[in-house]
């Protein structure tokens, strides 16, 4: 018996990061051009920059699609398709397997052991996904007069490897952790916490106090959980993007990084730039994430469902 609970264990957990990878899919494929925007804005700091300026978010993918067209809007598309939807993947199988890890001597979870599920997925996603994102940003950040291009993203590898090596890939690593564990954590303690609301609003309204989640809660619901999350996170959080975005930047044509550490980047950017440095591209930012993050919880909430009714049929 403990040997087929084991075995619809571990099954679930790949159920859930089955249902995180199609969400994360669903995400990135219609929100890329506000990434690119966002990103550009992130690495000008109104001093020496590889990335023209620009006004405003609007503004900024008009000119990129009349200067760059589609391919301009689209820079980087592949690493972020494969990025989102291993991340998304790998953040609920390993979000779900802590949390059942930390269900078996209790009977449910403290909103501390939802953040500690969260920040243990975060961590090991960002380890895992590091050189994505890096080669992700190298490619949104090239322009028409980039010296020497990455021709796509297998060319970006290979060069970053011979030129710079394999730890090139890493960079932005630390600000990525933090970014991961504190942004994952706030997102999925405040989901949970607003769901376990809601629910409970849901059931008394109905009178149904033993109804599931899954009875009780529609899309509008999901949608609405997931953006307020989402939002709480990223006011929190969003200094972490700036800085990891800026130490991912392509060095110079002489091989020197404009930025040697977090800690210079965070040195400089104070000191030039004041507190809205920290703060550059988060407009674009929000109107890609807020409504993404919509957009992922419906689909995962229901492939999650789906995939319950279909092992219940089964």
């Amino acid at each position: 018996m403990k040997k087929m609970a084991g075995l619809a264990s571990a099954d679930w957990q790949w159920e859930n990061a089955t249902a995180g990878a199609v969400a994360g899919l669903a995400t990135v494929t219609f929100s890329h051009p506000l990434d690119v925007v966002r990103t550009r804005f992130q690495v000008y700091d109104g001093r020496i920059s590889n990335v023209p300026a620009y006004r405003n978010t609007p503004q900024a993918l008009f000119t990129i699609a009349r200067t760059e067209g589609l391919r301009g809007l689209y820079a980087g598309f592949y690493p972020a398709v494969l990025g989102s939807t291993i991340s998304w993947g790998l953040y609920f199988f390993f979000y779900s397997k802590a949390k059942q890890r930390y269900l078996r001597s209790r009977e449910e979870l403290s909103p501390g052991l939802h953040l500690a599920s969260a920040a243990e997925a975060g961590a090991l996603v960002s380890l895992c996904t590091n050189p994505l994102w890096l080669v992700k940003t190298r490619l949104q950040l090239q322009t028409p007069n980039q010296i020497h291009p990455y021709t796509g993203f297998h060319d970006a590898v290979r060069t970053i490897m011979k030129e710079e090596g394999w730890r090139a890939l890493y960079k932005g690593l630390m600000p990525g952790l933090f970014l991961q564990v504190t942004h994952g954590a706030i997102q999925f303690t405040a989901y949970e916490e607003f769901r376990k609301v809601l629910v409970s609003s849901k059931a008394q309204e109905h009178e149904n106090t033993l109804a599931s989640a899954a009875d009780l809660l529609d899309s509008v619901d999901y949608a609405t959980l997931g953006a307020s999350s989402k939002l709480a996170a990223i006011l929190t959080t969003y200094p972490f993007q700036v800085v990891r975005s800026r130490l991912q930047q392509r060095p110079s044509t002489t091989g020197v990084p404009r930025y040697m550490d977090s800690w210079h980047v965070v040195k400089e950017t104070a000191r030039f730039e004041g507190i809205q440095g920290f703060y550059r591209g988060i407009t674009a930012n929000m109107l890609k994430n807020v409504p993404a993050a919509s957009i992922t919880f419906i689909v995962y909430e229901n492939v999650l469902n789906l995939l319950k009714l279909s092992r219940r049929e089964y």
